[in-house]
């Protein structure tokens, strides 16, 4: 069965974006890049909140074919493109492009038939609310969170609605050279 694995940058005091919802502080180079890259090779499906999603969507379409587009920028607008797209909307009605789903309701129900039906991992990125909705159900079965070194003292904060008790397992951490930490995590509650 799939799992659902969530990458998120995060402050050191907790926080995946400013008070505005800003993400100006968030240490991203080609070094993180090719560590993040590698995992996403390995996966082809990939799970939004709406919010994320359509950022996403208004620029990894045609990132490619700017013309200051890096390697990066190319490989992944060529994953992305070919990427099934989940989107997490209680709003989200319009038109939407192929080879992408819409989740509103039934979230538990929903995410346990994408993971049976879904032959690689789903990989999650950012969406701050959705991962929220997904702590609160405890469907998220790992975590890579890419601790920056910055306090913001206020801001989303990364963990809210969680319910229950949740123990994580360290799988592996990776210090970049920028002093970013990404701690890999599974969670221990998840069969």
């Amino acid at each position: 069965m799939s799992k659902i694995v969530s990458f998120v940058h995060v402050s050191l005091d907790g926080f995946v974006a400013s008070s505005n919802g800003g993400l100006d502080w968030i240490v991203v180079n080609d070094e993180i890049f090719g560590y993040v890259e590698q995992r996403i090779r390995e996966t082809d499906t990939a799970l939004y909140g709406r919010v994320t999603y359509q950022m996403m969507e208004s620029y990894w379409p045609t990132a490619a074919d700017q013309p200051a587009a890096t390697r990066h920028d190319m490989e992944h607008a060529r994953w992305y493109k070919q990427a099934r797209k989940i989107v997490l909307s209680r709003t989200m009605r319009d038109a939407h492009p192929a080879n992408t789903k819409i989740i509103s309701s039934n979230l538990t129900d929903e995410i346990a038939q994408l993971k049976r039906s879904t032959a690689s991992d789903i990989l999650m990125f950012g969406s701050p609310t959705a991962t929220h909705a997904l702590m609160a159900e405890n469907l998220i079965d790992e975590y890579w969170l890419f601790v920056n070194p910055i306090l913001l003292g206020q801001g989303v904060p990364l963990f809210k609605g969680i319910k229950n008790r949740t123990a994580l397992n360290l799988i592996l951490s990776k210090t970049f050279s920028s002093g970013v930490v990404c701690l890999q995590y599974e969670n221990k509650n998840r069969p």
